[in-house]
């Protein structure tokens, strides 16, 4: 005679029928202290997003609905800025480990439908003017509307034989392009690249490109490094500067630049499950880019609260291929020129 097999909940088995994992934990109970040191966010952020994201995460279709908002936010943030699964964290909050998991993936697609909301760029005159300003006064760079760049994130195998996502190190990893302003606040995410792809053959193919060619400013540009093609909305170094006014743009031109490559290490210092020190994302492609588009979005959350991490120290491992850069010549010849006119109207 077959045996039926029951499928039982995890936190079922844990806790037992009638006890409700939503009142293990309550907010007020702790400090803002305790709130920072294991969830990385003070207790007025958490209450910001319980209010931001709170219907989504009550949904009565999710598996999770009898898990309320605000532990689910707990479950994910203590992900997000641990990299770990932690027995502890789980313990904490009073949730087994494969209901963590389940909290982590309904605050990401819930954080991922409110990416256009925080991140993007500005459209009224008043404040592209104000982002040029900006950035004209780190290092008098003019016409900046922000800096690009990309950055790798590892991830695990794909289950299929997919060597597209096998970088120059031979590790599975996300190229992710980004763009931010002065402040670090990200203006666009694009994380679901393979790692084999070349920053420039990201950026080509990148709905920024169309973005820029087919809508956007015509009176400014973005800021990349020698591993892109030089654009008319795209401004890049010189590779062999000769004049004095060359040496000044390249100058100015990398040290604006760098506010992208701050960003990426004050990005992965706060969120671990990005630095590498506890492994590689352990989820498809698809859930990691997820993932990390979840946590730009906090990061550009958390500077809107005035939660500035510049002064935060990179730590962990970083896993990104440092790209062989090639002399790359233009054939774009307004490019050129526009480039050219700058050099000679504010460098010479």
């Amino acid at each position: 005679m077959a045996v039926p097999i029951a499928v039982l909940d995890c936190d079922l088995l844990l806790y037992g029928r009638g006890h409700r994992t939503l009142d293990r934990f309550k907010l007020e109970d702790v400090t803002d202290e305790y709130l920072v040191s294991t969830y990385g966010f003070p207790r007025q952020f958490i209450c910001y997003l319980v209010d931001l994201l709170g219907a989504t995460l009550s949904r009565p279709t999710q598996r999770s609905r009898a898990i309320s908002p605000e532990t689910q936010i707990l479950a994910a943030l203590g992900f997000y800025t641990s990299g770990s699964f932690q027995t502890r964290m789980g313990d904490a909050i009073g949730i087994s480990q494969a209901s963590m998991s389940r909290c982590v993936a309904n605050v990401t697609e819930a954080l991922v439908e409110r990416a256009p909301q925080f991140i993007h760029f500005p459209e009224d005159e008043a404040t592209v003017q104000t982002l040029k300003n900006d950035f004209y006064g780190l290092a008098g760079m003019p016409g900046v509307l922000g800096v690009v760049d990309c950055t790798h994130v590892a991830i695990k195998a794909p289950n299929a034989e997919d060597l597209s996502y096998v970088n120059r190190k031979g590790l599975h990893s996300l190229n992710c392009l980004m763009v931010c302003d002065s402040r670090g606040v990200l203006l666009s995410a694009e994380t679901h690249w393979p790692g084999s792809l070349p920053d420039c053959t990201v950026l080509e193919q990148a709905a920024l490109t169309s973005q820029f060619e087919t809508e956007l400013h015509k009176d400014g540009w973005l800021l990349g490094d020698s591993s892109f093609l030089l654009r008319t909305w795209l401004m890049t170094p010189l590779h062999i500067p000769e004049t004095p006014a060359e040496y000044r743009y390249n100058m100015a031109h990398s040290a604006t630049h760098n506010v992208i490559e701050r960003t990426f290490r004050t990005i992965r210092s706060r969120f671990r499950c990005l630095d590498g020190s506890k492994g590689t994302l352990q989820y498809s492609p698809e859930k990691s880019s997820h993932i990390i588009l979840a946590c730009c979005v906090l990061h550009n959350i958390s500077l809107e609260h005035g939660l500035d991490v510049w002064s935060s120290p990179a730590t962990g491992h970083v896993e990104q291929p440092e790209e062989e850069y090639e002399q790359m010549e233009s054939v774009d010849s307004e490019a050129c020129r526009v480039r050219q006119e700058l050099l000679l109207t504010h460098f010479s």
